[in-house]
């Protein structure tokens, strides 16, 4: 009776050893996917759909080696969009999940563009955008006021740069999420010493200043003179005279500007008023700010652009030599 017993706890031990061996393998194996998969798991899945979702998505079949996994490791799966690569193992899968880290598009928004110009950007990685939502979005005082934005508009507030949109994100999500990135620079600017800060007033005003600069000059290294000039003639109460505020009224923002134009009663129009605009008309980068706060030095009150092919400009103090300048432009365009 004990060499039976003896026996029976040997055959046990084995079975238990194999079955052992078996469930190991069968944790570290790889995943049945081959190529990166895109999956939602959708809010309040259970980890039996979880399993279910995997299981349609082609990544994991195994429902005795998730179940193991799960109650050992990833009691806490999260919802939202998530890029699964192919070859991982199953712990490596579910620590996707678990770590709530979602699926993003990447989508590169260029400076100095107009709030109605950016939908063309977005766009690519979101077809369903509505230009229309987001229109009335940025136009809208009350979500502008929600965000923490001080004015009636989104204008000037959403900041150029390669932002990490969701895959599922909407108007509404896309916006706060570059206003957000405005208002923390807002904050990192104001901390730093020595700016024009406290000269401009506020956030919106070095908004408003530096969207003029930013339009004014493709070229960095002239936009702290750029901005130089615009600072002295605020200073003495001379007209920013800003062809780019007078395409903003009429979104013209290629091609001649008409006579008529130049005679818009709008604030907005730099070369008939005094001051600056009653808000951006475009969406500054951080140079462009960079420039708005920190201005060269310069007795410049004139630019004008050389036309040579550089996309730099002429400087000068006085209107004589902005205007010897302005004939040489013209000789440089052939005229």
């Amino acid at each position: 009776m004990k060499k039976i017993l003896l026996v029976l706890v040997l055959i046990l031990a084995l079975l238990g050893t194999i079955l052992g061996l078996n469930i190991k393998s069968r944790l570290s194996s790889q995943a049945q996917n081959t190529q990166t998969v895109l999956l939602e798991i959708p809010k309040g899945s259970s980890p039996g759909k979880v399993f279910q979702i995997l299981k349609q998505n082609g990544i994991w079949t195994d429902d005795l080696a998730f179940r193991l996994t799960v109650k050992k490791m990833a009691p806490n799966l999260k919802a939202g969009w998530f890029e699964i690569p192919g070859g991982l193992t199953l712990p490596q899968v579910l620590s996707i999940i678990e770590g709530g880290k979602v699926a993003v598009r990447r989508v590169t928004i260029p400076e100095g563009r107009a709030s109605w110009e950016i939908p063309d950007y977005l766009k690519k990685s979101f077809p369903e955008l509505s230009e229309e939502k987001w229109n009335k979005l940025v136009q809208d005082p009350k979500f502008a006021h929600s965000l923490g934005v001080d004015a009636n508009s989104l204008e000037g507030y959403l900041l150029p740069d390669t932002y990490p949109f969701p895959i599922d994100a909407d108007e509404e999500t896309i916006l706060k999420q570059m206003v957000a990135a405005n208002l923390k620079l807002r904050d990192e600017m104001e901390k730093k010493p020595g700016s024009m800060w406290n000269t401009l007033g506020n956030w919106h005003k070095v908004l408003t200043l530096a969207s003029v600069v930013e339009e004014e000059t493709g070229i960095p290294e002239e936009r702290p003179l750029i901005a130089g000039v615009f600072h002295n003639r605020l200073r003495i109460g001379m007209p920013l005279g800003a062809d780019p505020t007078v395409r903003f009224i009429f979104k013209n923002l290629t091609g001649p500007i008409y006579k008529s134009q130049l005679n818009s009663d709008s604030p907005y129009n730099t070369r008939k008023f005094k001051g600056l605009m009653p808000g951006p008309i475009s969406n500054p980068g951080r140079k462009a700010i960079e420039a708005a706060l920190y201005p060269a030095e310069t007795k410049a009150l004139y630019f004008v652009a050389k036309d040579d092919g550089s996309m730099t400009h002429f400087f000068s103090s006085n209107l004589a030599d902005h205007n010897k300048y302005k004939d040489v432009a013209a000789k440089n365009r052939g005229e």
